[in-house]
């Protein structure tokens, strides 16, 4: 009799179990693969799961993310209104976000129970970060190798990534025409051959960057098309920033120079004599911005920093 009750109860249970897969499971969808910014996703579906070809393989993720943890690129993932439960302390500490991350956790890759703390469905993190492993066991964690792709194609693959890619490659159209008309009324106002120098100064240091460190330097170099001068070239070209000490300063500037510092302290290298006899700073030639504002190269960032350069170099802004 024993007997038969357990073959009854498994016989029952087995047959509840087999329901609730039928009633619950959905297809999963195959998202298009990663590709170049051009190539159109079919839009995901509201509810289940999708196959997210990432570069270290295929990742089951949610065809509609909730609760999302931005390790990397939060910025990005802000730009297109969709607002994480938790964010890297860089964007947490960024001026541009303060509003839509009142009341956002800032987490960390070198605590993953931080990140575990805001039950994730997606996690977004950088290539070398720590902890990968522990924290693909929270939560399905799709990793970006910082650079792989261009600023442009990155904010694409992000909106793949969250079933927005047309929004994001509608953005980046729009975004590389504006950029181009006014880098040629630049031009047309300075000449073909004007220079501009992106550097980022603190109270003691100076830096100057390539034409893909953020700070405005892809607006600058890649989407206006201006100049950067062959000194800073040879300079930036292997590690994609340069320290410079102050004496040497004014052979790396150009005819603009656009200066990366945080607007509420002083700068011993802007006091300075040295600084004061640069041509560019003598003619008025310089354009500041907030450095805590400027070290992203998401729509919102780069839309705030074109605001500037626009008025900077042409007096006048949109």
């Amino acid at each position: 009799m024993n007997k038969q009750k357990s073959f009854l109860a498994a016989f029952l249970l087995l047959f509840v179990l087999v329901l609730s897969a039928c009633g619950n499971a959905a297809p999963a969808k195959e998202a298009a693969p990663t590709a170049p910014a051009t190539d159109k996703a079919a839009e995901a579906p509201a509810s289940g799961t999708v196959t997210y070809q990432s570069e270290t393989g295929p990742v089951d993720i949610p065809a509609n993310p909730q609760r999302i943890v931005a390790l990397t690129y939060a910025p990005n993932i802000l730009s297109m209104d969709v607002t994480p439960v938790g964010v890297d302390q860089w964007t947490g500490a960024n001026p541009l976000f303060t509003d839509k991350l009142k009341d956002v956790a800032v987490v960390s890759e070198e605590d993953p129970e931080s990140v575990a703390a805001q039950a994730p469905d997606l996690i977004i993190a950088g290539a070398n970060m720590k902890n990968l492993d522990q924290l693909s066991k929270i939560a399905p964690t799709v990793v970006f190798t910082w650079g792989k792709l261009d600023y442009l194609e990155q904010q694409v693959e992000i909106g793949k990534l969250l079933g927005k890619q047309d929004e994001a490659q509608a953005w980046v159209d729009d975004f590389t025409q504006r950029t181009a008309d006014i880098g040629g009324k630049i031009k047309a106002k300075y000449g073909d051959d004007v220079t501009v120098t992106a550097i980022e100064v603190d109270d003691k240091n100076a830096y100057v960057m390539g034409d893909s460190w953020a700070r405005g330097t892809e607006i600058l170099y890649q989407a206006m098309g201006l100049k950067m001068p062959d000194k800073v070239k040879e300079a930036v070209a292997a590690e994609g920033y340069y320290s410079l000490s102050l004496e040497v300063l004014p052979e790396y500037m150009g005819d603009f120079v656009a200066v990366s510092r945080r607007l509420d302290a002083s700068s011993e290298i802007m006091d300075s004599a040295v600084w004061k006899q640069i041509p560019a700073v003598q003619e008025g030639h310089v354009i500041e911005f907030e450095s805590r504002a400027s070290s992203y190269s998401d729509p919102t960032t780069l839309e705030n920093l074109l605001s500037i350069f626009e008025k900077g170099f042409l007096g006048e802004s949109k």
